[in-house]
Protein backbone atom coordinates (compact mmCIF):
# COMPACT_ATOMS: atom_id res chain seq x y z
CA UNK A 1 0.00 0.00 0.00
CA UNK A 2 0.85 3.15 -0.76
CA UNK A 3 2.13 5.57 2.25
CA UNK A 4 0.37 9.25 1.98
CA UNK A 5 3.16 10.69 4.26
CA UNK A 6 5.86 9.88 1.88
CA UNK A 7 4.47 11.39 -1.68
CA UNK A 8 5.64 14.76 -2.35
CA UNK A 9 4.60 17.00 -5.01
CA UNK A 10 7.09 19.06 -7.49
CA UNK A 11 7.46 22.70 -5.46
CA UNK A 12 5.00 24.96 -6.32
CA UNK A 13 7.56 27.37 -7.66
CA UNK A 14 7.82 25.49 -10.60
CA UNK A 15 4.98 27.02 -11.99
CA UNK A 16 3.03 30.26 -11.50
CA UNK A 17 -0.10 28.88 -12.59
CA UNK A 18 -1.75 28.50 -9.49
CA UNK A 19 -0.56 31.52 -7.99
CA UNK A 20 -1.29 33.79 -11.28
CA UNK A 21 -5.07 32.01 -10.87
CA UNK A 22 -5.21 32.88 -7.42
CA UNK A 23 -4.96 36.24 -8.12
CA UNK A 24 -7.19 36.73 -10.52
CA UNK A 25 -10.40 34.59 -8.50
CA UNK A 26 -9.23 37.02 -5.35
CA UNK A 27 -9.70 40.02 -7.90
CA UNK A 28 -12.92 38.51 -9.71
CA UNK A 29 -14.82 38.98 -5.76
CA UNK A 30 -12.77 42.18 -4.60
CA UNK A 31 -14.21 43.87 -7.82
CA UNK A 32 -17.11 42.06 -7.61
CA UNK A 33 -17.70 42.95 -3.61
CA UNK A 34 -18.91 39.08 -3.17
CA UNK A 35 -18.10 37.04 -0.25
CA UNK A 36 -16.92 33.66 -0.94
CA UNK A 37 -19.63 31.76 1.10
CA UNK A 38 -23.52 30.74 0.53
CA UNK A 39 -25.37 33.55 -0.59
CA UNK A 40 -29.46 33.49 -0.68
CA UNK A 41 -29.38 30.98 -3.14
CA UNK A 42 -27.44 28.22 -1.17
CA UNK A 43 -29.73 29.46 1.90
CA UNK A 44 -32.90 28.92 -0.21
CA UNK A 45 -31.60 25.35 -1.49
CA UNK A 46 -30.26 24.21 1.86
CA UNK A 47 -33.94 24.49 2.82
CA UNK A 48 -35.47 22.72 0.34
CA UNK A 49 -33.32 19.54 0.15
CA UNK A 50 -33.67 19.34 4.10
CA UNK A 51 -37.10 19.59 3.05
CA UNK A 52 -37.30 16.78 0.60
CA UNK A 53 -36.11 14.34 3.46
CA UNK A 54 -37.94 15.57 6.16
CA UNK A 55 -41.60 16.35 4.90
CA UNK A 56 -41.60 12.77 2.96
CA UNK A 57 -40.93 10.64 6.40
CA UNK A 58 -43.18 13.11 8.20
CA UNK A 59 -46.24 11.91 5.81
CA UNK A 60 -44.66 8.52 6.01
CA UNK A 61 -45.42 8.00 9.54
CA UNK A 62 -48.18 10.42 10.31
CA UNK A 63 -50.40 9.25 7.48
CA UNK A 64 -48.93 5.66 6.40
CA UNK A 65 -50.21 6.01 3.25
CA UNK A 66 -50.69 2.81 0.43
CA UNK A 67 -47.32 0.97 -0.43
CA UNK A 68 -47.22 2.46 -3.91
CA UNK A 69 -47.40 6.02 -2.50
CA UNK A 70 -45.14 5.50 0.52
CA UNK A 71 -41.82 4.26 -1.90
CA UNK A 72 -42.56 7.29 -3.84
CA UNK A 73 -42.13 9.23 -0.74
CA UNK A 74 -38.96 7.09 0.40
CA UNK A 75 -37.98 7.29 -3.38
CA UNK A 76 -37.83 11.65 -2.82
CA UNK A 77 -36.03 11.04 0.23
CA UNK A 78 -33.47 9.49 -1.15
CA UNK A 79 -33.07 12.40 -3.73
CA UNK A 80 -33.37 14.34 -0.81
CA UNK A 81 -30.50 13.23 0.89
CA UNK A 82 -28.14 12.91 -1.51
CA UNK A 83 -28.89 16.40 -2.60
CA UNK A 84 -28.01 17.27 1.20
CA UNK A 85 -24.47 15.32 0.65
CA UNK A 86 -23.79 17.10 -2.33
CA UNK A 87 -25.04 20.49 -2.21
CA UNK A 88 -25.12 21.04 1.86
CA UNK A 89 -22.82 18.58 3.89
CA UNK A 90 -19.94 18.85 1.26
CA UNK A 91 -19.82 22.81 1.36
CA UNK A 92 -19.94 22.98 5.07
CA UNK A 93 -17.58 20.21 5.50
CA UNK A 94 -14.64 21.66 3.17
CA UNK A 95 -15.85 25.74 5.36
CA UNK A 96 -17.08 27.06 2.51
CA UNK A 97 -20.99 26.81 3.56
CA UNK A 98 -20.05 30.18 6.02
CA UNK A 99 -17.26 32.37 7.42
CA UNK A 100 -19.06 31.43 10.56
CA UNK A 101 -16.88 28.29 11.55
CA UNK A 102 -20.00 26.97 13.96
CA UNK A 103 -22.15 27.11 10.86
CA UNK A 104 -20.05 24.90 8.72
CA UNK A 105 -19.49 22.55 12.02
CA UNK A 106 -23.71 22.49 12.46
CA UNK A 107 -24.24 21.69 9.04
CA UNK A 108 -21.64 19.28 8.24
CA UNK A 109 -23.54 17.11 10.89
CA UNK A 110 -26.45 16.73 7.96
CA UNK A 111 -24.08 13.98 6.78
CA UNK A 112 -25.64 11.94 9.59
CA UNK A 113 -28.99 12.04 8.08
CA UNK A 114 -27.95 9.94 6.03
CA UNK A 115 -26.28 7.59 8.54
CA UNK A 116 -22.63 7.89 8.26
CA UNK A 117 -20.51 9.78 10.31
CA UNK A 118 -18.54 13.24 9.51
CA UNK A 119 -15.29 12.86 11.00
CA UNK A 120 -14.51 9.42 8.73
CA UNK A 121 -15.89 11.56 5.54
CA UNK A 122 -13.51 14.69 6.38
CA UNK A 123 -10.62 12.09 6.30
CA UNK A 124 -11.58 10.51 3.42
CA UNK A 125 -12.55 13.67 1.03
CA UNK A 126 -10.56 15.97 2.35
CA UNK A 127 -7.04 14.76 3.01
CA UNK A 128 -6.82 11.45 0.69
CA UNK A 129 -9.03 12.48 -2.37
CA UNK A 130 -8.21 16.15 -2.45
CA UNK A 131 -4.98 15.70 -1.72
CA UNK A 132 -3.93 12.86 -3.67
CA UNK A 133 -6.72 12.75 -6.17
CA UNK A 134 -6.80 9.68 -8.61
CA UNK A 135 -3.71 8.30 -7.04
CA UNK A 136 -3.73 4.53 -6.52
CA UNK A 137 -4.12 3.06 -2.98
CA UNK A 138 -4.47 6.60 -1.78
CA UNK A 139 -7.11 8.57 -3.21
CA UNK A 140 -10.14 6.84 -1.20
CA UNK A 141 -12.51 7.48 -3.78
CA UNK A 142 -10.90 5.11 -6.52
CA UNK A 143 -9.23 2.56 -3.98
CA UNK A 144 -9.37 -0.79 -5.07
CA UNK A 145 -11.71 -3.10 -2.87
CA UNK A 146 -11.93 -6.00 -5.36
CA UNK A 147 -15.10 -5.48 -6.78
CA UNK A 148 -14.66 -2.47 -8.84
CA UNK A 149 -11.57 -1.15 -10.29
CA UNK A 150 -11.17 2.39 -10.48
CA UNK A 151 -7.55 2.85 -11.82
CA UNK A 152 -5.49 1.50 -14.19
CA UNK A 153 -2.83 0.59 -11.49
CA UNK A 154 -4.77 -2.48 -10.67
CA UNK A 155 -4.47 -5.90 -10.97
CA UNK A 156 -7.90 -6.91 -12.87
CA UNK A 157 -9.68 -10.80 -12.91
CA UNK A 158 -11.36 -12.32 -15.55
CA UNK A 159 -14.83 -11.19 -13.44
CA UNK A 160 -13.67 -7.60 -13.92
CA UNK A 161 -14.33 -7.73 -17.55
CA UNK A 162 -18.12 -7.35 -16.79
CA UNK A 163 -18.05 -3.88 -14.10
CA UNK A 164 -19.05 -1.62 -16.56
CA UNK A 165 -22.17 -3.39 -16.42
CA UNK A 166 -22.63 -4.36 -12.69
CA UNK A 167 -20.35 -1.72 -11.28
CA UNK A 168 -23.92 0.48 -11.13
CA UNK A 169 -25.42 -2.14 -8.72
CA UNK A 170 -22.39 -1.85 -6.25
CA UNK A 171 -22.68 1.97 -7.23
CA UNK A 172 -26.45 1.82 -5.29
CA UNK A 173 -25.61 0.15 -2.07
CA UNK A 174 -22.53 2.30 -1.23
CA UNK A 175 -24.40 4.41 1.27
CA UNK A 176 -25.89 1.48 2.78
CA UNK A 177 -22.63 -0.43 3.01
CA UNK A 178 -21.79 3.10 4.95
CA UNK A 179 -24.16 2.86 7.48
CA UNK A 180 -23.85 -0.98 8.47
CA UNK A 181 -19.77 -1.01 8.03
CA UNK A 182 -17.55 1.74 6.36
CA UNK A 183 -17.56 4.01 9.03
CA UNK A 184 -16.59 1.10 11.52
CA UNK A 185 -13.61 -0.19 9.04
CA UNK A 186 -12.51 3.18 8.35
CA UNK A 187 -12.17 3.99 11.87
CA UNK A 188 -9.67 1.49 12.60
CA UNK A 189 -8.15 1.83 9.33
CA UNK A 190 -7.65 5.57 9.19
CA UNK A 191 -5.89 5.25 13.19
CA UNK A 192 -3.27 2.18 11.90
CA UNK A 193 -2.27 4.11 8.97
CA UNK A 194 -2.08 7.35 10.94
CA UNK A 195 -4.16 9.23 8.68
CA UNK A 196 -6.22 9.89 11.78
CA UNK A 197 -4.30 11.50 14.51
CA UNK A 198 -6.59 12.27 16.82
CA UNK A 199 -5.43 11.53 20.55
CA UNK A 200 -6.98 7.81 21.86
CA UNK A 201 -9.43 9.90 24.26
CA UNK A 202 -10.98 11.70 21.18
CA UNK A 203 -11.15 8.53 18.79
CA UNK A 204 -13.54 6.67 22.04
CA UNK A 205 -15.39 9.82 22.12
CA UNK A 206 -15.43 9.60 18.35
CA UNK A 207 -16.07 5.94 18.29
CA UNK A 208 -18.91 6.53 21.15
CA UNK A 209 -20.64 9.47 18.85
CA UNK A 210 -20.59 7.25 15.59
CA UNK A 211 -22.50 3.63 17.62
CA UNK A 212 -25.31 6.72 19.31
CA UNK A 213 -25.40 8.13 16.27
CA UNK A 214 -26.27 5.13 14.33
CA UNK A 215 -28.41 3.95 17.16
CA UNK A 216 -30.68 6.75 16.23
CA UNK A 217 -30.53 6.85 13.06
CA UNK A 218 -32.06 3.55 12.60
CA UNK A 219 -34.88 4.01 15.54
CA UNK A 220 -35.89 6.55 13.76
CA UNK A 221 -36.22 4.75 10.72
CA UNK A 222 -37.43 1.39 11.73
CA UNK A 223 -37.93 1.29 15.43
CA UNK A 224 -40.74 4.37 15.88
CA UNK A 225 -42.31 3.33 12.13
CA UNK A 226 -42.69 -0.27 13.38
CA UNK A 227 -43.56 0.47 17.09
CA UNK A 228 -45.22 3.44 17.41
CA UNK A 229 -47.16 3.76 14.62
CA UNK A 230 -47.60 0.05 13.41
CA UNK A 231 -46.05 -0.13 9.76
CA UNK A 232 -45.15 -3.08 8.60
CA UNK A 233 -41.48 -4.12 8.84
CA UNK A 234 -41.43 -5.40 5.17
CA UNK A 235 -43.04 -2.21 3.56
CA UNK A 236 -40.17 -0.04 5.70
CA UNK A 237 -37.72 -2.74 4.84
CA UNK A 238 -38.05 -1.91 1.16
CA UNK A 239 -38.68 1.49 1.39
CA UNK A 240 -34.86 1.86 3.28
CA UNK A 241 -33.54 -0.05 0.72
CA UNK A 242 -35.04 1.59 -2.01
CA UNK A 243 -33.79 5.05 -0.27
CA UNK A 244 -30.47 4.24 -0.08
CA UNK A 245 -30.43 2.55 -3.23
CA UNK A 246 -31.30 5.58 -5.21
CA UNK A 247 -28.75 7.88 -2.49
CA UNK A 248 -25.95 5.69 -3.06
CA UNK A 249 -26.26 5.49 -7.17
CA UNK A 250 -26.89 9.12 -7.08
CA UNK A 251 -23.97 9.92 -5.49
CA UNK A 252 -21.32 7.66 -7.02
CA UNK A 253 -22.28 8.49 -10.41
CA UNK A 254 -21.63 12.07 -9.54
CA UNK A 255 -18.66 11.70 -8.09
CA UNK A 256 -17.05 8.96 -10.55
CA UNK A 257 -17.99 11.45 -13.49
CA UNK A 258 -15.45 13.93 -12.12
CA UNK A 259 -12.32 11.53 -12.24
CA UNK A 260 -13.06 8.10 -13.51
CA UNK A 261 -13.80 9.21 -16.82
CA UNK A 262 -11.21 8.62 -19.96
CA UNK A 263 -8.69 12.09 -20.31
CA UNK A 264 -8.07 12.13 -16.87
CA UNK A 265 -4.79 10.43 -15.41
CA UNK A 266 -3.90 8.47 -12.40
CA UNK A 267 -0.07 9.52 -11.63
CA UNK A 268 2.04 7.80 -9.71
CA UNK A 269 4.77 8.80 -7.77
CA UNK A 270 8.00 8.16 -8.70
CA UNK A 271 10.90 5.74 -6.82
CA UNK A 272 11.38 9.00 -4.59
CA UNK A 273 7.62 9.44 -3.51
CA UNK A 274 7.29 12.54 -5.84
CA UNK A 275 4.59 13.12 -8.71
CA UNK A 276 6.13 15.20 -10.64
CA UNK A 277 3.56 17.76 -10.62
CA UNK A 278 2.87 20.30 -8.19
CA UNK A 279 -0.49 20.15 -6.42
CA UNK A 280 -2.43 22.58 -8.52
CA UNK A 281 -1.48 21.17 -12.00
CA UNK A 282 -2.03 17.84 -10.34
CA UNK A 283 -5.83 18.37 -9.85
CA UNK A 284 -6.82 20.23 -12.90
CA UNK A 285 -4.93 16.77 -14.89
CA UNK A 286 -7.21 14.34 -12.62
CA UNK A 287 -10.40 16.13 -13.23
CA UNK A 288 -13.22 16.83 -15.23
CA UNK A 289 -16.12 18.75 -15.33
CA UNK A 290 -19.39 17.74 -16.95
CA UNK A 291 -22.65 19.58 -18.51
CA UNK A 292 -21.55 22.45 -17.36
CA UNK A 293 -24.66 24.65 -18.80
CA UNK A 294 -27.13 22.54 -17.20
CA UNK A 295 -28.60 24.82 -14.33
CA UNK A 296 -30.90 22.67 -13.31
CA UNK A 297 -28.23 19.62 -12.79
CA UNK A 298 -26.22 22.26 -11.88
CA UNK A 299 -28.33 23.23 -8.25
CA UNK A 300 -29.07 19.81 -7.51
CA UNK A 301 -25.63 17.83 -7.20
CA UNK A 302 -24.17 21.34 -5.88
CA UNK A 303 -21.70 22.65 -8.41
CA UNK A 304 -20.02 19.00 -8.31
CA UNK A 305 -20.06 19.44 -12.29
CA UNK A 306 -17.62 22.24 -11.87
CA UNK A 307 -15.29 19.61 -9.74
CA UNK A 308 -12.29 21.48 -11.65
CA UNK A 309 -13.44 24.55 -9.72
CA UNK A 310 -13.76 22.69 -6.22
CA UNK A 311 -10.62 20.93 -6.62
CA UNK A 312 -8.72 23.78 -6.75
CA UNK A 313 -10.73 26.47 -4.60
CA UNK A 314 -12.85 23.80 -2.13
CA UNK A 315 -12.85 26.71 0.16
CA UNK A 316 -15.24 28.56 -1.77
CA UNK A 317 -19.08 28.00 -2.02
CA UNK A 318 -19.88 26.07 -5.18
CA UNK A 319 -22.92 28.95 -6.42
CA UNK A 320 -19.48 30.75 -7.53
CA UNK A 321 -18.14 27.99 -9.59
CA UNK A 322 -19.92 29.01 -13.12
CA UNK A 323 -18.37 32.21 -12.76
CA UNK A 324 -15.16 31.50 -11.87
CA UNK A 325 -14.87 28.51 -14.42
CA UNK A 326 -14.48 30.50 -17.20
CA UNK A 327 -11.54 32.31 -15.38
CA UNK A 328 -9.57 28.98 -14.31
CA UNK A 329 -10.25 27.91 -17.96
CA UNK A 330 -8.66 31.20 -19.76
CA UNK A 331 -5.49 30.85 -17.03
CA UNK A 332 -5.17 27.08 -17.94
CA UNK A 333 -4.54 27.76 -21.35
CA UNK A 334 -2.53 30.68 -20.87
CA UNK A 335 -0.38 28.14 -19.13
CA UNK A 336 -0.70 25.31 -21.84
CA UNK A 337 -2.72 23.05 -20.09
CA UNK A 338 -5.87 21.05 -20.60
CA UNK A 339 -8.90 22.08 -19.11
CA UNK A 340 -11.03 18.72 -19.29
CA UNK A 341 -14.90 19.65 -20.00
CA UNK A 342 -17.74 16.55 -20.92
CA UNK A 343 -20.39 18.79 -22.03
CA UNK A 344 -23.43 16.92 -21.02
CA UNK A 345 -24.42 14.22 -18.71
CA UNK A 346 -24.92 11.53 -21.00
CA UNK A 347 -21.64 12.21 -22.84
CA UNK A 348 -19.55 11.99 -19.22
CA UNK A 349 -21.60 8.91 -18.24
CA UNK A 350 -20.47 7.14 -21.19
CA UNK A 351 -17.39 8.32 -21.10
CA UNK A 352 -17.20 6.49 -17.11
CA UNK A 353 -18.54 3.48 -18.65
CA UNK A 354 -15.83 3.31 -21.49
CA UNK A 355 -13.06 3.78 -18.52
CA UNK A 356 -14.82 1.29 -16.59
CA UNK A 357 -14.48 -1.27 -19.70
CA UNK A 358 -10.96 -0.16 -19.91
CA UNK A 359 -9.69 -0.22 -16.52
CA UNK A 360 -11.73 -4.40 -16.14
CA UNK A 361 -10.04 -5.46 -19.29
CA UNK A 362 -7.32 -8.15 -18.03
CA UNK A 363 -3.62 -7.43 -18.52
CA UNK A 364 -4.70 -4.14 -19.39
CA UNK A 365 -1.26 -1.99 -19.69
CA UNK A 366 -0.91 2.15 -19.33
CA UNK A 367 1.83 4.30 -19.51
CA UNK A 368 2.74 5.56 -15.79
CA UNK A 369 2.28 9.28 -15.92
Amino acid sequence: MTDQAKIKFAPPEKSLFFSTLKRRVDQYFSENHESRYANKTMVIKTIVLISMYIVPYVILVAFTPPIAVSLILWLIMGAGVSGIGMSVMHDANHGAFSQNPTVNKWLGYTINLAGAGVMNWKLQHNILHHTYTNVANVDEDIKDRGVVKLSPHEKVGRVHRFQWIYAFFFYGIVTLYWVLLKDFIQYYHFIKSGVNRQSSVENRYMFTGLVLMKLIYFAIFFAIPILIFQIPFVEILAGFLLMHFAAGLVLTVIFQLAHSVEGTQHPLPDSAGVIQKDWAIHQLETTVNFSPRNKWLSWYIGGLNFQIEHHLFPKVCHVHYPRLAPIVRQTAQEFGLTYLENKTFLIALKSHISSLKRFGTPHFDEAIV
